[in-house]
C-alpha cells in the first residue's frame, strides 16, 4: 500500500507518519504545501491512500485538484467538525479530527483495507466542498444546558460558560459565577453543539471561551497557557498540536 501525507504542520505529518507505523503502514511521502503537492503529483505514480489535511500554509488542499486528477483514495484530517463531515459525504474513506487519536486511526485504516475501492469510483467533488468552506451551512448551536443540583435542574446559558472540561470521567461547565457545574454530556459530543467562532477546543481536556479569555501566555514546549475570569482550579493548556489553529481562531 502506498500511501502519503498532505500535511503543512510537519511535527503533526511525523507524529502520524509514526502511528501509521505502529499499525503497519509505511509514508512514502511527506508534502507540507498545495504548490511542492501539485509538483510531486505531476512528476510521481499517484499513491493508493493520501492523509489529506484540508487547510494547508498556502491554501485549501482542495486546491491541489483542480490542476491534478485524483485517483487516490483520501482519508481528511482537520481541526474543523463542519468541514470534515461535509468532505466525508463526499465519498472519502473517512475523516479525523485533530489532534489524531491512534484508535480512530486505526478504525479508518481498516477501513481502507475492507472497502479496498477502484480508482474510478473515488471521484470527489471538490468544488462542493469548496463552497461550503467560503458558505459554510447556517445551524444552529446550543444555546443553554441543564445541570442536576440537589433535587434542581439549574439552566446555565452558553454564554455564560468560561470553559467546559472534563475530570474524573465528568464533564463541567464553570460559570461566571465561579461555580462548576456537572453536565450529563461528553466533551465529544460538545463538539457538534457549541458555537465553534465562540468556543474552541483547546486540548482533550478543555472547550474555552473566546468572550472570557483573561490573558494567554507563553508555556513550556511551544505551548500556550490561557487564563480565564473565574476558573483557576487546574491550568488551562493548549496542547501544541493545537496552538496554529487556536491562533487563527483568535483572529
Amino acid at each position: 500500500m502506498n500511501v502519503i501525507i498532505i500535511e503543512d504542520e510537519k511535527p503533526a505529518a511525523r507524529r502520524l507518519s509514526r502511528l501509521l507505523s505502529d499499525l503497519g503502514v509505511e509514508v512514502s511521502t511527506m508534502l507540507h504545501s498545495v504548490e511542492e503537492s501539485i509538483l510531486w503529483f505531476n512528476e510521481n505514480e499517484h499513491p493508493d491512500l493520501i492523509f489529506l489535511d484540508i487547510q494547508l500554509s498556502d491554501g485549501l488542499s482542495f486546491e491541489i485538484f483542480e490542476t491534478i486528477e485524483i485517483k487516490s483514495a483520501i482519508i481528511f484530517t482537520t481541526a474543523y467538525d463542519e468541514y470534515a463531515l461535509q468532505a466525508f459525504k463526499l465519498n472519502s474513506i473517512d475523516y479525523l479530527l485533530k489532534p489524531i487519536d491512534d484508535e480512530e486511526l486505526e478504525v479508518a485504516v481498516k477501513k481502507y483495507r475492507n472497502l479496498k475501492p477502484e480508482p474510478e469510483k473515488l471521484a470527489l467533488d471538490f468544488e462542493d466542498i469548496k463552497k461550503l468552506l467560503v458558505n459554510p451551512l447556517e445551524r444552529e448551536y446550543k444555546k443553554r444546558f441543564t445541570a442536576r443540583v440537589g433535587q434542581h435542574l439549574k439552566i446555565i446559558n452558553a454564554d455564560e460558560v468560561e470553559c467546559f472540561y472534563s475530570e474524573n470521567k465528568g464533564t463541567y461547565a464553570a460559570t461566571l459565577d465561579g461555580r462548576n457545574y456537572l453536565l450529563d454530556i461528553t466533551l465529544e459530543n460538545l463538539e457538534n453543539e457549541l458555537e465553534p467562532k465562540i468556543f474552541f477546543r483547546v486540548s482533550r481536556k478543555f472547550y474555552v471561551n473566546i468572550n472570557h479569555i483573561k490573558d494567554i501566555v507563553s508555556y513550556t514546549n511551544s505551548r500556550l497557557q490561557i487564563k480565564v475570569n473565574r476558573y483557576n482550579e487546574q491550568e488551562i493548556i493548549v496542547s501544541r498540536e493545537k496552538v496554529k489553529d487556536f491562533k487563527l481562531w483568535l483572529e
